[in-house]
This record gives C-alpha cells, sequence and structure tokens, in this order.
C-alpha cells in the first residue's frame, strides 16, 4: 500500500439526489404532517427517472397551521455546491383555493429575461415545480382535503452557497436555484454541464448579446474579461471541454459572433478539428503542430524534430514564443476558427484568442462566415 487513496472509476460512484428531488419529499413530510398533526421523519417520493426514493427528514415540526420539514442534500459523489444543504419546506393552510408555491429564504429570484422560469418568480424550476405541485395535490386528494395551501421552500445557507454557483450572472439573486430533472444525481454529469451552458446562451440572448465569448475555465474568463472590457457580464460562457456543443448552442439561439478564448492545451485540439477537448478526448497531433510551425515559416529541421518530441502543448508554444516565431499562434488560431465553422456549417463569425497561463496574448485571428468556405477543410 502506497498510502495514496484509489481514485473510484465513474460506475463505483454513488449517485444522489437533487434539489428539486429534497423539496419536494420534505413538502410531502410537511404537508401529512399539517394534516395529521404528527411528525413526519420519512417521506417516500415518486422520481422523474422512474423510480421511488425514501428521503429521512433532518427536523419536521407541527402547529395548528403550518408544519416545517427538512432533509440534507445528499449529492452522492458528485461535487455539487449545494451537497449538504439544509433544504426545507413550509406548507400552511391558506384562504386561497389551490396550492400556492413560493421561495423563501436562500432560493433565489429570477431577474433576467431567457431562463425557464418568469422573471420575479421564485428559481424553483419546471420539473421541480411540477414534482411539488403534482405530490402536493396527490396528498391532499388522497385525505379528500379541499382547502389551500401555501407552500414555501427555503435552504438556509442558500445565499453562501449561490456563491459557488452561475446563478448572479444568470439573473437568479438571493441564493441557488431548485433543478433536477431527473431526480438524481449523476456523479460528473456531461449532461447538467451541458444544460448550464444551453441556459447561459440563452440568458445572454435575452440580453440581446449578439457577441459572446466562450472560455475554457476561470482563468480563460478572466483574461478575456480583460479582453473585452466592453461586453456585459452575460456575454461570458465557460464552455468546458463542449467546444462544438457551446458553438452548435450559439448558432442555434442565434449568435452572430463567438469569440474562443482559452490555452495552448485545448486550443492545439481545437485547431487538430477536436470540438471534446477533455483530457481522456483525442490526443494532442504533434505531427500536426510541427506543420503549422512549417507554415509559420519554421525552416530549421531541429526545432521542428523538437516540436515532435514535445511532451505537451504548451511546451511547444514556450518554443515558439522563445524563437519569436509569432505567425506560428495566428495561423493556430485561424485553425480553431475554420475548425469551428466547419463543425457548426457556417452561420456565425469565430474569433479566437489565445493565453499563455500567466495571460500573456500569444495570438489572435478571425474568420467570417462569408469568407470562401472550401478553407474550412484547411
Amino acid at each position: 500500500m502506497n498510502g495514496k487513496t484509489k481514485k473510484k472509476d465513474k460506475s463505483e460512484m454513488r449517485s444522489g439526489y437533487t434539489t428539486g428531488a429534497c423539496a419536494t419529499a420534505t413538502t410531502k413530510a410537511a404537508l401529512l404532517a399539517l394534516i395529521t398533526g404528527e411528525p413526519q421523519m420519512e417521506s417516500t417520493i415518486y422520481l422523474p427517472v422512474g423510480k421511488f426514493a425514501t428521503f429521512v427528514m433532518e427536523s419536521c415540526t407541527v402547529e395548528a397551521n403550518v408544519a416545517e420539514a427538512g432533509t440534507i442534500k445528499d449529492a452522492g459523489d458528485d461535487p455539487d455546491a449545494t451537497h449538504g444543504a439544509l433544504i426545507r419546506s413550509t406548507v400552511s393552510w391558506s384562504e386561497t383555493p389551490g396550492i400556492t408555491l413560493d421561495g423563501g429564504i436562500g432560493v433565489g429570484r429570477v431577474t433576467k429575461e431567457g431562463l425557464p422560469v418568469p422573471v420575479g418568480e421564485a428559481a424553483i424550476n419546471p420539473v421541480p415545480r411540477k414534482m411539488i405541485l403534482e405530490t402536493a395535490a396527490e396528498v391532499l386528494q388522497n385525505h379528500n382535503i379541499t382547502r389551500g395551501i401555501t407552500i414555501i421552500i427555503s435552504v438556509p445557507d442558500g445565499e453562501k452557497m449561490a456563491e459557488k454557483t452561475l446563478n448572479k450572472r444568470l439573473g437568479i439573486i438571493g441564493g441557488i436555484s431548485i433543478l433536477g430533472t431527473r431526480g438524481t444525481v449523476i456523479p460528473f454529469s456531461s449532461s447538467a454541464y451541458m444544460a448550464s451552458i444551453v441556459q447561459a446562451v440563452s440568458v445572454a440572448r435575452a440580453s440581446e448579446c449578439e457577441h459572446v465569448v466562450i472560455t475554457t475555465g476561470g482563468r480563460s474568463e478572466k483574461y478575456a474579461m480583460q479582453q473585452y472590457p466592453e461586453l456585459p457580464e452575460e456575454a461570458f460562457i465557460e464552455m468546458g471541454d463542449f467546444v462544438g456543443f457551446t458553438l452548435k448552442q450559439c448558432k442555434k439561439q442565434g449568435i452572430k459572433k463567438v469569440s474562443l478564448v482559452g490555452m495552448m492545451g485545448k486550443f492545439s485540439k481545437v485547431a487538430q478539428g477536436v470540438m471534446m477537448v477533455h483530457s481522456k478526448s483525442a490526443p494532442v497531433d504533434f505531427n500536426f503542430l510541427a506543420n503549422v510551425a512549417v507554415a509559420a515559416g519554421v525552416k530549421d529541421e531541429k526545432l521542428i524534430d523538437e516540436i515532435k518530441q514535445a511532451n505537451t502543448a504548451s511546451q511547444v508554444g514556450d518554443l515558439m514564443a522563445a524563437n519569436g516565431v509569432d505567425d506560428f499562434f495566428t495561423i493556430l488560431c485561424e485553425n480553431c476558427c475554420l475548425s469551428g465553422l466547419k463543425e457548426i456549417g457556417g452561420g456565425i463569425s469565430i474569433e479566437t484568442s489565445l493565453y499563455t497561463m500567466k495571460g500573456a496574448l500569444l495570438g489572435k485571428a478571425g474568420k467570417h462566415d462569408e469568407e470562401n468556405e472550401s478553407n474550412w477543410n484547411r
């Protein structure tokens, strides 16, 4: 034994539950407590994914006209910002017929267009909203109750947790969102990340952004914000490894210009035509980078061999910078633009900026859709 913790395989990872599932379970517990007068320390609900799940309540209190239940969110092995959050539902009798649902402390409120929830409403997404309302309606029907009720979902630490999310940029103020289309959280879920990209593009479009900047992470986004100070915060979107997916979303939602900002490692792959740039995707092609160097005017065979034998794309970037081969970075950026246009079939303008890890601009290039499409396959 070397003392190191073995990294879990994805198949071994434990799934968890969404904030929407937790809010539904606590609502059912609180409503049953209100009806029966007895605290409910367990709550079983049916999840959209097609199975039942039982939640243990952290607390459940009941008085004459109001009951409250809370459960601790378990996100499984997913590095979720809301893991360990107390999700609470307060249910009270109401003079108004039907079921009224709203957010309380720690649940954000929508302030910008482009989200699936209207401006002014609590950030409880459509599927969780449907789950909560349908579950409550079923409980009322089972107990032959026709009185109106009010449901308030709250997350005591939600405002602090929201600082680790994109909520503020998306226009969700004052807390987290109540989310989840499946009811379960899949560890390191690509679908969850892609859904956040779709939402970010939608908010940018609703904020009338025709030019967006997509970056691979927080560091490249910081450099991008310095490069484009005239653009609003909504125009900056972290795409992670999903280059092709994000470009397609931008085109689909009517964005006219996309700027890619990133670094040598992932953008060397984009230049090759790789649109999913995870470390386990296609490797960097050092022969391709050597050909770019030749196109940039490098004639020194020893330098070309050094490129072919390099360990990382960043190492190649350092070699080119040290030898003053600035055209290398321009050509690499042009290739990124052409690969992007080829991926989406044109229709928008793409520009690419390449930075060092420390924030020095290595090169920049742009390609417009009206330019010769035969170059896309270059």
